[in-house]
């Protein structure tokens, strides 16, 4: 029996790292088919920090798709945030939770699940019907931590009632306090000491088509800012860099979330930016950073307000 590879976008975030492992493991418990969860790179702290918690090992790194491989694809249909060659693998499942971007070419007719909730976790719990009621620990502890993770324990305005109604589930079966477990979440996250300023860069990055220009926008969630803002040299030193290796991008948007005030401080070092910056959120972007109160969501809020001047 052929083995499916299960996985995320490039640049893994903790629901891209969790996921993968939560849907392969249904595959394997629940149905006939045998799954393998893979990440498309390095992933971060909150990532490491969730799986370690609950026991569970790293997914493998897969570094090419053939087309020999089935896969399943989760966290993203945007063929920009995944390996080449993604269109000649069998696609045989997308589950996602991001608006439809197309580019993406299957075999033969595939499921789809699309849904307007802050969690592809949400989406592949409600995918398991009354198996989600009986899940063993780790994999109900690594959903409860994708939903936290990626609402940023309910405060992005992408958190729906049904999201936080899961979560609140999982975390009275598993014993947990939210407010307590998101904390320790958002700590391991914020350490990006040993992050080179690249690192930070591709940390959380994707691409965008803005107009007629090609946007990386990259965000690190943190509850410590200024431990970033104060390698904002380095980190504009190393933008240029991922320019020039990318090859196709314009520049690069780069975002610091500070989930506790919940606003955003974005780099605005050269002419373009600040007027990118200007235009869509409707501010004078005059100096080097800009603060933007109430932005904590790329989803929601950035990547839909994006437009040129």
């Amino acid at each position: 029996m052929t083995t499916i590879k299960v996985f995320g976008h490039i640049s893994p975030d903790t629901d891209a790292t969790s996921c993968p492992i939560i849907w392969a493991w249904y595959l394997n418990n629940h149905t006939t088919l045998k799954a393998e969860p893979y990440v498309l790179g390095d992933f971060n702290k909150e990532a490491k920090f969730v799986l370690s918690r609950w026991g569970h090992k790293e997914p493998q790194l897969l570094e090419k798709v053939t087309p020999e491989d089935s896969i399943v694809i989760v966290d993203t249909n945007n063929p920009q945030e995944l390996l080449p060659g993604v269109n000649e693998a069998n696609i045989l499942q997308i589950i996602d939770h991001h608006k439809l971007v197309g580019g993406l070419e299957t075999k033969g007719p595939i499921e789809v699940t699309i849904r307007p909730v802050a969690s592809t976790a949400t989406v592949i719990h409600d995918l398991m019907g009354p198996v989600a009621d009986n899940l063993p620990e780790d994999i109900a502890g690594i959903m409860l931590s994708c939903i936290l993770s990626d609402t940023l324990e309910f405060r992005s305005p992408t958190t729906t009632p049904h999201d936080k109604a899961i979560a609140e589930k999982l975390a009275k079966q598993l014993g947990i306090n939210i407010t307590e477990y998101a904390h320790e979440m958002f700590k391991a996250k914020s350490d990006v000491s040993d992050f080179t300023d690249t690192g930070l860069i591709h940390m959380d990055s994707k691409k965008f088509e803005v107009g007629d220009k090609n946007i990386r926008v990259s965000v690190v969630e943190t509850t410590d800012p200024q431990s970033i803002l104060d390698r904002k040299a380095g980190i504009v030193s190393a933008i240029d860099e991922v320019i020039k290796k990318d090859g196709d991008i314009d520049d690069v948007l780069f975002f610091i979330v500070d989930i506790l005030k919940e606003e955003a401080t974005v780099f605005t070092h050269n002419d373009f930016l600040k007027s990118v910056v200007s235009a869509s959120f409707g501010v004078d972007a005059s100096s080097d950073t800009h603060v933007l109160p109430g932005i904590v969501s790329r989803k929601k809020q950035i990547v839909p307000a994006l437009k040129l001047a």
